[in-house]
């Protein structure tokens, strides 16, 4: 089983979570956060933050800004 809590696997998983997105014309934008260590886990973890929402890439474009709130 491959760990995706260290750099290593969570820049693997981030990966393909961007080809899986770019492989449908939309653009996720993806980052790692790395954590304190973790009693339980007994390690340091990466975590994998985005902009999604409910799973979904956020659009891009003039598109992007309808709908938002204190928007003009």
């Amino acid at each position: 089983m491959k760990d995706h809590c260290d750099r290593d696997g969570a820049a693997a998983l981030m990966e393909r979570i961007r080809d899986y997105w770019a492989a449908r014309g939309r653009t996720a934008r993806l980052y790692m956060s790395e954590q304190a260590f973790d009693p339980a886990m007994r390690s340091r973890r990466v975590d994998i933050r985005s902009d999604m929402v409910n799973g979904m890439p956020q659009r891009q474009g003039a598109a992007a800004g309808r709908g938002v709130r204190g928007g003009a």
